[in-house]
């Protein structure tokens, strides 16, 4: 703006002198009564122009340099190697076109599919070059500090407090708006991109599924086949899992542990040996058995199928309990394990408002309890489980250390383990804004999740790749799949 100001005054208070000089002496020469009237207004034109000019001037001297606008109009954002990818991609940022040793402020901004807006800011310094590239710049200060390529997007956080980004469905993509403004705060705008994160790739099947006594949706990928087979088991129906494990060439079944509201009616295994004998079924699958993935209240029926049920090849266990949580149990029409007591008194209010409820299961090894612990000593397929240390929601490291002492015990070697300190409950497929709280959708109170951001991120990229790496090594085909593209 200020160089437009600068030519602009110039040619103002140059063209504007010029009229009123040449105005002035037509009035002294044909209409002597008006030259007072006349020579007022041309001075004052003179002063109008000089006005404009000196302006012009006064805003480049103050913002440092003659081209400011030029430059903010050369500056770019670019997201490499696409502006489209998968949701479980990164992607990297850069900003070209700013002043040597410029510092700006970077921002997310996105609204889940209920309409919650989430953001993050970070403050960032151009290299010599008024050059940034977040995979080699550290963020000075804002929702994160140092270099985190995907920081801009896991920070966000929700307008609203104990707030979840729900992103359960396929067939729209995530929508991330970046832009980067001048300055530390709300300073001008230079340039902005679109982030179009796609939970479904090209090529990809989506069918809704009600059979017998299940529901769900079912996920193909591309192509012939064959493709192993995966049955993901989410407390509620959630979309986002199987579709991007669908993208990765697996053939994946969603089937949610509760359809409607939850209740105190026993669960039935059997309803879930449907889902893995349809699965097994279907003409893509080339595995001879099935995976399953739980997290949380999912991981008790895992652990069952696993346990009771044939033709389960590899479980993986996320977060959850080692015994049957909240109701009984039935298979083949009798009980097969009841469930762990609890003691509501365990529960407490932190700061934030939100609930911690990590300790309001009783232990699996009470007496009292067990009838209630999954006898995975009999399952004979292979398990991978994965805890958090800082889940607030289940001691699940004590559970999986539980379980693993089981295992030994009965002398199997048939695990893998891992733990993640830092992290909270909620590991999901990564690059999702991170999640402290928000409302449990059994207790319908907020709860707190736990996790430190860039531990809980961490250890989401890790156990995403893991979890792929270990069905592809348990679900062998005997053609190797092919991952779905943008």
């Amino acid at each position: 703006m200020c160089q437009l100001f600068g030519k602009l005054g110039f040619y103002i208070s140059s063209c504007l002198r010029i009229l009123s000089f040449v105005d002035s002496v037509a009035a002294l020469g044909k209409q002597p009564n008006k030259t007072v009237s006349t020579l007022t207004f041309g001075c004052f034109a003179m002063f109008l122009g000089t006005v404009y000019f000196v302006t012009g001037h006064y805003k480049c001297m103050k913002t440092g340099s003659l081209v400011c606008e030029e430059m903010s109009s050369q500056v770019r954002m670019r997201l490499l190697p696409s502006a489209r990818c998968l949701f479980d991609e990164p992607v990297q940022l850069k900003v070209s076109g700013l002043r040597s040793r410029q510092v700006v402020t970077m921002r997310a901004r996105s609204a889940d599919e209920r309409g919650v807006v989430f953001s993050s800011s970070a403050t960032y310094r151009a290299d010599g070059r008024g050059e940034i590239d977040l995979d080699r710049d550290p963020s000075l200060s804002g929702s994160y500090v140092g270099v985190e390529p995907m920081g801009l997007l896991w920070s966000m956080r929700p307008d609203i407090l104990h707030k979840r980004f729900h992103k359960d469905k396929t067939i729209t993509p995530h929508v991330v708006k970046l832009s980067v403004h001048e300055g530390e705060g709300e300073g001008r705008m230079l340039a902005e991109a679109t982030n179009e994160r796609l939970v479904m790739g090209e090529g990809v099947s989506r069918v809704s599924v009600k059979e017998g006594n299940f529901e769900g949706v079912l996920f193909t990928p591309p192509g012939e086949g064959p493709f192993p087979a995966v049955l993901d088991l989410c407390t509620f129906m959630s979309e986002k899992r199987p579709s991007l494990l669908a993208n990765k060439g697996f053939v994946v079944l969603a089937v949610p542990i509760y359809t409607d509201k939850p209740d105190n009616k026993p669960m039935h295994l059997d309803h879930f040996k449907e889902a893995v004998d349809f699965l097994r079924r279907q003409p893509k699958v080339g595995s001879k058995g099935v995976g399953i993935i739980a997290r949380s209240k999912g991981t008790d029926i895992a652990l069952s199928l696993a346990a009771f049920v044939p033709g389960v090849d590899a479980t993986v266990w996320i977060n959850g309990s080692s015994g049957i949580v909240a109701v009984p149990l039935y298979y083949k029409n009798r009980q097969i394990l009841s469930p762990l007591t609890f003691d509501l008194s365990k529960a407490f209010r932190v700061e934030s408002g939100a609930t911690m409820i990590k300790y309001v299961l009783n232990s699996p090894l009470a007496e009292e309890n067990k009838g209630a612990v999954v006898p995975i000593e009999q399952a004979k397929g292979h398990f991978l489980f994965a805890a958090a240390e800082d889940d607030l929601n289940w001691d699940s490291k004590a559970y999986m250390d539980q379980m693993v002492e089981r295992l030994k015990h009965h002398r199997k070697e048939n695990f893998e383990s891992v733990c993640y300190p830092g992290a909270g409950h909620l590991l999901e497929p990564p690059y999702g804004p991170f999640c402290p709280s928000a409302m449990h959708g059994v207790l319908r109170t907020a709860v707190v999740w736990g996790g430190e951001p860039r531990a809980h991120v961490a250890a989401e990229v890790h156990l995403w790749k893991k979890i792929q790496d270990y069905f592809r090594t348990h679900l062998s085909c005997d053609v190797a799949p092919s991952e779905a593209k943008l």
